[in-house]
């Protein structure tokens, strides 16, 4: 799901509250110097001074852009940052207090103190966390992009996208020199003729195109490529009459472009997808570990080995992640996989899914043929196995909404239009989900309910199907 629009403070929302939180620590600690072990938000006043000075260092932090370029900052540009903001919400809320004449309600001693205490906290917690979120930026924060235009452009192209994009390779359309450099790390990765099987097997974002006036826009290309999920910016100058749906200009390295996807989010919408996301995820982790309880010594006993079972499936954009379940099937399930698929469900092996499954937990063939099932059936059918997914979300590989993550080798078999499945987050349930999938056993069809979701998407559609899967799983209709 490409996102057509960028506001700045959005993007480090995450330091944003963390400054709210800190200014909250902050004034605790100053609160029980004075005033000794007790809870502030106990005192009307006092809870109310610190919902105003909440929101006036969420709208600073918005209005003075306190937080612009606060990853590019060192240390004592970060002080400088640190305590100018902290200054600014403690005299605006001191203002306040006083507008309003109730600063007489208030220890002197606890703002003062405040205003000590606070950028101290903020400044180091700044530190740490920019710390951690530039280790993580390194693999995952700029959009991976293929670009693919002739020999002469591709060195300009690739210095003047490496700004905002992670150019993970070039395709010209007039050199196939597979290897060859380009600039920066960037090089020729594929040859035009390959491209669309190529990319369909890459981890990757978007494609860049840009080609001369003079020449023919690679239209079969761009369709295959739109048709796998996948968000396409061709160079305005390099346009004459071609149309797509869901398209829109940008501008990107400096160069105006048309884009063009199966869907598009602004960044409010996939904020507030997000914030469902931590929400739901957030609840599901306490939940997994209530449940853990219980299920962990069901599973050690009936079947011993670790309690959680880790799987590589792939992501958005064919990234690839592991996955975590309850562990619900023997340890030797992987190797007796190949011995059972004779029996799958899913005739063309783009999936697999077996009716009576003799490799999960405590399930077992009686003497007259007849299917018994076991704890691990258990655990499956009231979808109780997906529940550490829950971290997954967390974490932001997966969603609560979304398509299901394939293995890696069901992904080796895709088809340039089953990577559509891949142009959002996975989820732990879907629109397949919801649909009837026990009786579903046609992967064409999976994939046609998957990019109708991903076409269709909107944070209301997301929860009309949480609301259907808490139906499906109290009503048994199968595993989610």
């Amino acid at each position: 799901m490409y996102k057509k629009y960028n506001f700045r403070w959005l993007k480090h929302l995450d330091f944003i509250l963390l400054d709210v939180l800190c200014l909250h620590i902050a004034f605790v600690i100053s609160y029980i110097i004075r005033h000794g072990a007790s809870n502030p938000y106990a005192r009307e006043g006092y809870l109310m001074i610190s919902v105003v000075f909440t929101i006036v260092d969420f709208l600073s932090a918005i209005s003075f852009e306190s937080m612009k370029n606060v990853l590019k900052r060192g240390y004592y540009k970060e002080m400088a940052s640190t305590l100018r903001h902290s200054l600014i919400v403690i005299a605006l809320t001191v203002a306040y207090m006083f507008t309003i004449k109730e600063s007489e309600t208030y220890s002197r001693a606890v703002f003062l103190m405040m205003a000590v205490i606070y950028p101290l906290i903020a400044y180091l917690v700044r530190l740490l966390w920019k710390k951690r979120v530039i280790a993580h930026l390194k693999n995952t924060d700029l959009s991976t992009v293929i670009v693919i235009t002739i020999r002469d452009y591709a060195e300009r192209l690739v210095k003047d996208l490496s700004a905002s994009k992670d150019v993970v390779g070039v395709i010209t359309m007039d050199s196939s020199i597979i290897g060859e450099p380009v600039w920066g790390g960037a090089k020729i990765v594929s040859s035009y003729e390959k491209a669309a099987e190529y990319i369909c097997r890459l981890a990757v974002d978007e494609v860049y195109i840009s080609v001369p006036r003079d020449w023919a826009l690679p239209r079969k290309l761009i369709g295959q490529i739109i048709s796998m999920g996948i968000a396409v910016h061709v160079e305005m100058d390099s346009l004459t009459d071609f149309e797509v749906e869901n398209q829109f200009v940008e501008k990107i390295g400096g160069h105006n472009v048309i884009t063009a996807a199966l869907s598009t989010a602004t960044p409010m919408q996939a904020f507030l997808k997000r914030a469902m996301d931590i929400l739901g995820g957030a609840v599901g982790c306490l939940i997994t570990l209530v449940l853990c309880i219980f299920i962990a010594p069901a599973i050690k006993i009936l079947s011993p080995g670790p309690v959680f079972f880790r799987q590589e499936r792939v992501g958005r954009g064919g990234r690839r992640f592991m996955m975590y379940k309850f562990r619900s099937m023997y340890m030797d399930a992987e190797e007796r996989k190949a011995a059972l698929m004779k029996n799958n469900r899913i005739k063309d092996g783009m999936m697999f899914k077996l009716d009576e499954d003799p490799r999960i937990i405590g399930s077992r063939f009686t003497e007259d043929g007849t299917y018994k099932k076991g704890f691990g059936n258990f655990i499956r059918d009231t979808s109780l196995d997906e529940f550490p997914q829950f971290f997954n979300v967390l974490k932001g590989d997966m969603s609560l909404v979304g398509t299901r993550p394939p293995t890696v080798d069901e992904w080796e078999k895709y088809e340039l239009h089953h990577r559509a499945r891949l142009a959002i987050k996975p989820g732990i349930t879907g629109l397949w989900q919801v649909s009837g999938r026990s009786e579903i056993t046609d992967f064409e069809k999976v994939v046609e309910l998957d990019k109708r979701y991903i076409c269709e998407w909107s944070l209301g559609l997301d929860l009309r199907i949480l609301v259907k899967t808490v139906g499906v799983v109290l009503g048994r209709k199968g595993s989610l």
